[in-house]
């Protein structure tokens, strides 16, 4: 726990204390209020300097089972409020005093009341160390047949103090009756100490499991992401295998020169971070450049990513299986010009994005299906259930997927970067 909320709750708990104690002593009417008033205070400022003592000692068994903390509790809290009593005992003594001194001089044998009944008073102490006064009338008519002999020893009227003072009834009993008061409120203390504490375990308990699943989240989101490497690089490696076969050099040149400007782009992003659209849209244009040199008269190329959506945010290479698929089972299975489109647009607080061509319609669960199923897998791994993905045939020819996702914006000077 911080020492600020230990420190915080001594304070409440003491100052409660202290408010319900001067209320009690306004209702009882005990006298001398403002000497007592700042007594008090003092009693109550040594009890919050103890309590803060005893943290020091407690904090040692933080972690430990329950039962343990308790029985250190109790233990730890005796000495402490032994301490305490001596304490309230050394600051109400000169008051105790004067209180008895005050009424044993007014009631002293040597003066007579005038014509008031026998009354006993009884001097004591409550479990606080509070001195109380307790005031009863006897039969009024003994007095006045004392007062007609004045001289009379044992018929006389007089107040009848009775008193255990310290040095009579030993100051153990009296810092023993104090000590088990305050004992009580260190142990109350101490209570809300180690409920307190176990909170605070529970908090920081829950905020490591969500830093653990934000790390397993990211770890799965690396993985998928990293498989979307080497399934590009075996399908370019093929078409430049084809290319330096068929001795187009110039062609395979042009290749290689584009790969690494695509990889150099796409290695250097974080790669469990979001990418704007407008990035993750320069990449797809690598790559097509790099289909183009192998299919230079049957892939044509459509992208519709209108400025207000282009900082939108999106996981990097989010496209890139889906193109794939699109060279792969559109431009590469059939003879004639084919067309892959992206196209981009906001509904709402949606980002809609689809890839789509007017190939043979070919699907691609026909062939592994992993790049749709990884592009599956990582939405559902950085949205939840507030993403989703269609795909299918589409009515006029060819096939088509969508991706509804959230839709965010990129930090302000993102949104126009691009890359070259």
């Amino acid at each position: 726990m911080p020492a600020r909320q230990v420190l915080g709750s001594a304070v409440a708990m003491w100052s409660c204390y202290f408010v319900l104690i001067t209320m009690r002593a306004l209702v009882a009417d005990l006298g001398e209020f403002g000497d007592l008033l700042w007594r008090r205070a003092l009693v109550t400022l040594a009890g919050i300097v103890v309590t803060m003592l005893a943290w020091p000692l407690l904090r040692r068994f933080d972690g430990r089972p329950t039962a343990t903390r308790l029985a250190a509790a109790l233990v730890i809290m005796l000495p402490a409020s032994l301490a305490l009593a001596v304490v309230n005992q050394q600051a109400f003594a000169p008051v105790e005093a004067r209180m008895i001194a005050r009424l044993t001089d007014h009631n002293g044998p040597h003066k007579a009341p005038a014509r008031k009944p026998h009354t006993a008073v009884h001097i004591r102490h409550d479990v606080t160390g509070n001195m109380l006064v307790d005031v009863d009338d006897a039969d009024p008519d003994a007095a006045d047949s004392a007062d007609a002999d004045p001289d009379t020893e044992g018929t006389r009227p007089a107040i009848t103090v009775i008193q255990n003072p310290v040095e009579h009834e030993g100051l153990w009993r009296e810092l023993t009756d104090v000590a088990l008061g305050r004992y009580f409120l260190l142990i109350a203390w101490a209570a809300l100490y180690l409920a307190l504490g176990n909170a605070e375990m529970v908090r920081a308990a829950e905020r490591r499991e969500g830093e653990y699943r934000r790390a397993a989240k990211a770890a799965e989101l690396r993985s998928l992401r990293y498989q979307v490497n080497p399934h590009f690089l075996f399908n370019t490696l093929n078409s430049l295998s084809a290319l330096v076969m068929t001795r187009r050099e110039d062609a395979a040149e042009r290749m290689i020169q584009t790969m690494s400007s695509f990889y150099r782009h796409s290695l250097a992003a974080d790669p469990g971070a979001d990418v704007p659209l407008a990035d993750e849209i320069a990449l797809q244009r690598h790559y097509l450049e790099i289909e183009a040199v192998r299919f230079p008269e049957r892939l044509k190329t459509a992208i519709d990513v209108p400025d207000a959506v282009r900082g939108a945010l999106v996981p990097g290479m989010i496209l890139q299986p889906l193109v794939e698929n699109s060279i792969k089972y559109a431009v590469a299975a059939t003879t004639r010009a084919v067309t892959v489109r992206i196209v981009a647009r906001a509904e709402n607080d949606r980002l809609v994005l689809t890839i789509s061509d007017d190939g043979p319609g070919k699907t691609a669960e026909s062939g592994t299906g992993i790049g749709l199923e990884n592009v599956r897998n990582r939405l559902a791994a950085r949205f939840g259930n507030e993403a989703h993905v269609a795909s299918g045939p589409q009515p006029g020819g060819g096939y088509a997927t969508t991706l509804v996702l959230p839709l965010t914006t990129a930090p302000s000077g993102r949104n126009d970067r691009t890359m070259r």
